[in-house]
């Protein structure tokens, strides 16, 4: 064989890598709205991800699923958020918990991953950014505790899980956002007023209420968030409990 035909011939193995690999890498691109079609919200702050092949639940709660996890992600420690009954509902042998250090003192036994902001761990495929979520005018979620939100990064998609917080100055700083979950109930977190505010600093291209009409709010309070948000680039998907979206 000649070193013409030796150097086709690897030029013609270069293209085929750089095809398969160029088209993996599209295979792994979302748009919000594909994102949201693996998303299901079971009610409060309870949420199903299904993302690059891993399921992940954040703040199971009374929930209705038995569809193992691979990862379950908790904002913090109160007891609507932090519930080792539902957890052990949607446990398999290899299930990680990612948790603040207060949650994982609830949690022993369990397989465990403490996590603060501003740090982030690997889910398979999905980047996990733990970022700050805390209350600036109630008592219920201080700064000092060290209470979380999550962004999963996936696929170009980044999915903000606000957690319990008002409004706060590190929301200024996320970067691209293409969808928020949103708190609106009030007394414990933003009401759908100050909720609508934070979304528009936040800018995603998605938004979703969450955290009303199990136990605080009002089930009206998604209706009224959506009413409040006034920017038109800004989707307002209200889900209903144990649904996903569907256009």
């Amino acid at each position: 064989m000649g070193k013409t035909t030796v150097r086709l011939l690897l030029v013609q193995v270069f293209l085929l890598i750089t095809v398969f690999l160029g088209g993996a890498a599209m295979d792994k691109k979302l748009t919000a709205e594909q994102a949201m079609k693996n998303i299901t919200w079971f009610h409060h702050d309870s949420f199903m991800i299904e993302l690059a092949g891993k399921t992940v639940y954040i703040d199971p709660f009374k929930i209705n699923s038995s569809k193992p996890a691979d990862f379950i992600l908790v904002t913090h420690e109160h007891y609507d958020h932090c519930s080792p009954e539902d957890i052990k509902k949607i446990m398999k042998k290899d299930t990680v918990i990612i948790c603040p250090v207060q949650a994982a003192e609830k949690l022993k036994g369990f397989n465990v991953k403490v996590i603060k902001s501003p740090e982030s761990v690997m889910a398979g495929e999905i980047k996990i950014e733990a970022v700050p979520a805390y209350n600036t005018n109630k008592k219920f979620h201080p700064k000092k505790d060290g209470k979380v939100g999550y962004i999963l990064n996936y696929g170009g998609v980044r999915i903000y899980h606000m957690g319990d917080t008002d409004y706060i100055e590190e929301m200024n700083n996320l970067g691209k956002v293409s969808i928020a979950l949103v708190p609106v109930s009030g007394t414990y977190v933003m009401n759908a007023k100050e909720a609508a505010e934070a979304v528009e600093i936040v800018k995603p291209e998605i938004a979703v209420p969450m955290h009303y009409g199990l136990i605080v709010g009002n089930e009206n309070d998604g209706e009224e968030f959506k009413k409040y948000v006034k920017n038109k680039a800004i989707k307002v998907i209200v889900l209903k409990e144990g649904g996903s979206y569907a256009e």
